[in-house]
C-alpha cells in the first residue's frame, strides 16, 4: 500500500496543538474589510478551534501531523 500524502493547503490552513486541538484562522479576514464593523473586525483576530464534526475529514488530509 502508497504511503499517505498530507494535503499541503490543509498543512498551511490548521494549526495542530501539542494536544492534538486543530485550530483555524476566521473566513473573510482579508480583504473589504470597511463593511465590517470594528467589533466584527476585532473578533475575528486569532485562531477559533476547528468544529467537532469537521476533526475527522481535517485529520485524514493530514495523516502524520
Amino acid at each position: 500500500m502508497p504511503k499517505l500524502k498530507t494535503k499541503k493547503i490543509v498543512a498551511k490552513r490548521f494549526k495542530i496543538t501539542g494536544s492534538g486541538r486543530i485550530f483555524r484562522l476566521h473566513s473573510k479576514t482579508s480583504h473589504l474589510k470597511s463593511k465590517q464593523s470594528s467589533k466584527t473586525k476585532r473578533r475575528k483576530k486569532g485562531f477559533v478551534e476547528v468544529l467537532k464534526s469537521d476533526l475527522k475529514k481535517v485529520k485524514r488530509l493530514m495523516p502524520y501531523r
